[in-house]
């Protein structure tokens, strides 16, 4: 793997890894529902599987764009620089939010696709009221609190591990079902089924992930401040001493925050390595 990447290779990899994580999240939901009437067995499946394919593809892609797979995060790595943390550039944000977002249509579409259904049919399960909205902005707000306060403390290996736990949780503790991500709430609503979300519910849930988002970057701001700090060494598994990621330097989805590199470069591989 070559140390710097170029901004089309990352907004591949954005796009193919959020096209993967809508094929985990629906494809799980279809199968789910398949083998299951029972609604809570579906659901355990659903957060069970949508947990470990985000994990997976955070410590994939990560090394190559930040795995941001989420418009929310990718808008919080901006803003992290430029408040003189890591991040990427004002040129980027929108390719890589056109990418994520193109990456979860065709997602939704193939996982449709891949179950033998229609593609393209647009969901009709109607996801209003305020007690929903409200869900949605705790469940973005701590998502970004998880990543960027990962990231300011020097512990931005435990981003993807974290993220999949956190989205397991949310999933449950959240009413709306901790969508957490307008890309991927884009791409669910070209899919009428147990995951999906109609078109006209799409305004309220993206507003409130952005609102979300906001909140959680002030949490993070809040605690743990908003200078770049430099992490302190560690030692790797096979015993090489390794540099802690510096705050922010770590992106994850549906996941996550700053990727660390200047227009044009990618972050460091050696940031993404999973615990274990």
């Amino acid at each position: 793997m070559t140390a710097r990447t170029s901004l089309p290779r990352r907004a591949a990899a954005e796009l193919i890894g959020t096209a993967g994580l809508l094929v985990v999240v629906i494809g799980s939901g279809l199968k789910a529902t398949e083998l299951s009437a029972d609604t809570g067995v579906a659901l355990i499946a659903n957060s069970f599987v949508s947990a470990i394919g985000l994990g997976l593809i955070i410590t994939l892609f990560g090394p190559l764009s930040g795995a941001h797979l989420n418009p929310v995060v990718t808008l919080t790595s901006w803003w992290t620089r430029r408040t003189g943390g890591e991040g990427v550039g004002g040129r980027e944000v929108p390719v890589y939010v056109a990418a994520q977002t193109a990456g979860a249509i065709g997602g939704a579409v193939l996982a449709e696709a891949m179950f033998g259904r229609t593609p393209g049919a647009f969901a009709t399960q109607v996801l209003d009221g305020g007690h929903l909205l409200v869900g949605e902005v705790i469940a973005t707000a701590g998502l970004v609190l998880v990543i960027q306060g990962l990231g300011r403390i020097g512990r931005a290996r435990l981003i993807p591990a974290a993220v999949a736990a956190y989205i397991a949780a949310a999933i449950w503790f959240t009413s709306s079902g901790s969508f957490a991500n307008p890309a991927g709430t884009i791409g669910r609503s070209f899919s009428d089924s147990f995951t999906g979300i109609a078109p006209g519910s799409l305004p309220g849930f993206v507003a409130a992930q952005l609102c979300g988002g906001i909140l959680g970057l002030a949490l993070a701001t809040f605690l743990y401040g908003s200078g770049a700090k430099s992490g302190a060494g560690r030692t790797g598994g096979h015993g090489a001493r390794e540099a802690e990621p510096a705050p922010g330097a770590t992106a994850v989805p549906a996941a996550l925050a700053a990727t660390g590199p200047a227009d044009g470069a990618s972050p460091d591989p050696d940031s993404y390595q999973t615990v274990g």
